[in-house]
């Protein structure tokens, strides 16, 4: 039995808190990012649901996640130069962790998001309407530290997709060829998730 599966909120919440704080890595970066001062952030997505999945799966904890996903949304500041300011940090703090850092101020995705994937979407209205749009209900996911240390999360879809190793797509701006290549290459590590059709 997948623990944490098909358990009312407040179980799950703290199942994912345990299991997010023994990873040594999700844990660092979830105290640090308190340093860059920044409100509006978290720390999110893949790293985060492959956290759990490793755990579930009894692999190392850090098994298969190839960055830290770091979103933030200041759209006071959409240049890429004030982006970059925010890159830059996240990676020195984050230097001696041996792994990856992806940051990405949420604010300004729609001024790329064509060029990269071959479409326009609308300007996101908060950090919350970004993630609510993430590719999977198990990986639309954020957590971040609070002033108190208090653990908030953020998970539009719930928490029983991730702990059932559930992908479903999340349909609001994906498409079927990007959900497929996800879960194709998540397949490669995670081999007994279930993937649910693009239908």
């Amino acid at each position: 039995m997948l623990e944490g599966y098909n358990l009312d909120i407040n179980t799950q919440m703290k199942t994912l808190e345990n299991i997010i704080m023994s990873s040594e890595i999700i844990n660092t970066a979830l105290k640090r990012a308190k340093q860059l001062n920044i409100d509006n952030y978290y720390i999110g997505a893949g790293c985060i649901t492959q956290t759990v999945w490793n755990y579930l799966s009894n692999y190392p904890l850090d098994y298969g996640i190839k960055d830290i996903d770091f979103v933030y949304f200041d759209n006071l500041n959409l240049d890429f130069e004030s982006e970059n300011r925010v890159i830059m940090q996240v990676k020195q703090l984050y230097s001696a962790l041996r792994i990856e850092t992806d940051v990405k101020n949420q604010a300004r995705v729609h001024l790329w998001y064509k060029d990269h994937f071959g479409y326009s979407i609308e300007p996101y209205t908060s950090l919350e309407s970004a993630i609510n749009t993430w590719p999977t209900t198990a990986s639309a996911i954020g957590i971040r530290l609070d002033n108190n240390n208090e653990f908030k999360v953020y998970a539009p879809f719930g928490l029983n997709d991730l702990f059932g190793k559930i992908v479903r797509a999340n349909k609001s701006q994906i498409t079927k060829q990007i959900y497929e290549k996800k879960t194709a290459s998540w397949l490669g590590k995670w081999s007994d998730l279930k993937v649910i059709p693009w239908e």
